[in-house]
């Protein structure tokens, strides 16, 4: 077989004779060797395939999914996990603080705790880090009654609760409650008025408006015994990013606004919950901008604003 120089080849193929060299040290021309520091390449070696630029995640959920499965610290997915998991357990009660969280996601320990802290607190904080994953993992699968009670056995398992007769992890509530002076569904009417909801859900258009709407009704219904709040915010979750709507966290700071809207809401009055919600996704729009998603971020805006203009004309 003839062999031919580097210079001839690189003549041949259109390219300069250093990128014939790289092709050859990376073993991408068949048939080449090397022999006293010259290249020999077989006359008739075809040219390389250049490799496709790599491509980057082009939706929220795209992103998620690479920074977890890749295991990057400090990027969206990082922030997101800490950022709902703190907020999502201080609304119900939590002791930890944010540094607390931080420290158990990044180094599954819990560090020096300053103060006496409940172990459900440091439990369900690791179980909310499992859900969100799942959440993540399964964002386009079909939001199920199924799936909603795997998501409240995540978050349960391990706890005080988990350990008592009368509560049932990952199963629909036992006993009647009630929500401040809000009385809920009935334990015993749950199952069907959960079916009426997802059924209502599947049909409905996926708006912002809409989806805030189905958690108010999750959470009048409280399907479960306890954790309905966090179970109901991981939806939020799950269907913002299936169908493509901005995400956002409740801040623990907003946890008043947040509770009057559910209230004014049931009553007629969608301002309050809608403002607190779009102030979610303006940290989130944020974070994407600082993380340096800033087309996405763009994007997300724009979204923003058209699901704005239709409340508005409302």
């Amino acid at each position: 077989m003839p062999f031919v120089t580097i210079d001839k080849t690189a003549e041949r193929w259109g390219i300069t004779p250093r990128q014939v060299r790289t092709y050859c040290a990376k073993g991408r021309v068949p048939g080449a060797t090397l022999d006293h520091r010259e290249w020999r390449i077989p006359a008739d070696a075809a040219k390389p395939e250049r490799k496709s630029r790599r491509r980057f995640p082009t939706t929220v959920l795209g992103v998620l999914e690479a920074e977890r499965s890749a295991r990057i610290s400090g990027g969206l997915y990082h922030r997101l996990q800490i950022d709902l998991a703190y907020n999502s357990n201080h609304i119900e009660g939590s002791r930890l603080t944010h540094e607390q969280t931080r420290w158990i996601f990044e180094t599954k320990t819990i560090g020096s705790l300053a103060a006496d802290v409940p172990v459900d607190d440091i439990v369900e904080t690791a179980n909310h880090f499992r859900a969100t994953d799942m959440v993540i993992m399964t964002a386009t699968s079909a939001l199920t009654e199924a799936y909603i009670k795997r998501l409240h056995e995540i978050l349960k398992s391990g706890t005080t609760d988990s350990r008592k007769d009368w509560f049932a992890v990952g199963e629909y509530k036992r006993l009647d409650n009630v929500v401040g002076d809000m009385e809920t569904c009935p334990a015993k009417d749950v199952h069907d008025e959960m079916a009426k909801l997802l059924a209502w859900w599947r049909n409905a258009d996926k708006t912002f408006e809409n989806l805030l709407d189905f958690h108010v009704r999750f959470e009048q219904i409280h399907p479960f015994q306890d954790g309905n709040g966090r179970v109901g915010r991981l939806i939020l979750l799950k269907e913002c990013l299936k169908h493509g709507i901005t995400p956002f966290v409740i801040a623990e700071n907003f946890k008043q606004f947040y509770y009057l809207g559910l209230q004014d809401w049931r009553k007629g009055n969608r301002l309050r919950l809608l403002d607190t919600c779009r102030t979610g996704q303006d940290v989130f729009i944020l974070g994407l901008r600082q993380f340096g998603h800033v087309k996405l971020a763009e994007k997300e805006k724009v979204k923003q604003c058209e699901s704005e203009r239709k409340t508005a004309r409302k």
